[in-house]
C-alpha cells in the first residue's frame, strides 16, 4: 500500500503545515472570525443598497423637482434644493457607516489578548453584535430601497434613528475590544 493512503503521517503532516504556517482551518477560532468577516461584509452589503436607493431617490428627486433657470426665475426653490441636500447628506451618513463597519477590526491572537480574554468567547459575542448590526442595516435598507424621494423625506426621521442606531452598535463593538 503506498503511504498517501496512511491517515496518521499524513495528517500529522497536515497538522504540522497548519500550525507551521499559523493557522489552521479547523480551529473554532478561525471559523468565528471568518464568520465575523462573512457578516459584516454581509452588513456592507445591505448599506450599499440603502445608500443605492438613497442616491437614486436623490437623483430622480432633483431631475423631477428641480426645474431649469429661466430669465424670471435663475434660482430653483430652496424647500426643494434644501430636501435634496437632506437626500444627499443621508446617502453620505449611510455610506459612512458602511465604511467603518467594513474597517472594524477583529481582536488578534497575541499574549496580551490570551491573557486577558478567550478568543473563542470574544468572537462570539462579536457575533452577537454583528447579527445586530446586519438586522439594522436590513431594517434601514427595506426603508429606503426602491422609495420614493418623497417617502424617504416623510420617515427622514426614523431613518436617521436607524443611522444613529447603527453607529451606537458600531461604538459598543469597539468598545469591546478595547
Amino acid at each position: 500500500m503506498s503511504r498517501f493512503y496512511e491517515a496518521g503521517p499524513l495528517a500529522q503532516v497536515g497538522i504540522n503545515l497548519f500550525y507551521g504556517y499559523g493557522y489552521n482551518f479547523y480551529r473554532q477560532e478561525n471559523q468565528l472570525r471568518a464568520d465575523d468577516q462573512r457578516v459584516r461584509q454581509m452588513a456592507c452589503s445591505l448599506l450599499g443598497r440603502a445608500r443605492a436607493g438613497l442616491d437614486e431617490a436623490e437623483s430622480r428627486y432633483r431631475r423631477e423637482n428641480i426645474a431649469p433657470p429661466t430669465r424670471a426665475n435663475p434660482f430653483p426653490d430652496p424647500a426643494v434644493v434644501a430636501n435634496a441636500q437632506a437626500l444627499e447628506r443621508l446617502g453620505r451618513e449611510v455610506g459612512g457607516l458602511e465604511g467603518l463597519i467594513r474597517h472594524q477590526p477583529v481582536p488578534e491572537n497575541d499574549r496580551m489578548a490570551q491573557r486577558y480574554r478567550q478568543e473563542a468567547a470574544t468572537l462570539a459575542m462579536l457575533a452577537e453584535k454583528d447579527a445586530v448590526l446586519v438586522g439594522q442595516a436590513e431594517l434601514l435598507r427595506s426603508l429606503v430601497e426602491n422609495a420614493a424621494a418623497d417617502t424617504i423625506l416623510v420617515s427622514k426621521s426614523e431613518i436617521e434613528t436607524g443611522i444613529a442606531a447603527i453607529a451606537t452598535t458600531l461604538r459598543d463593538r469597539q468598545t469591546f475590544l478595547l
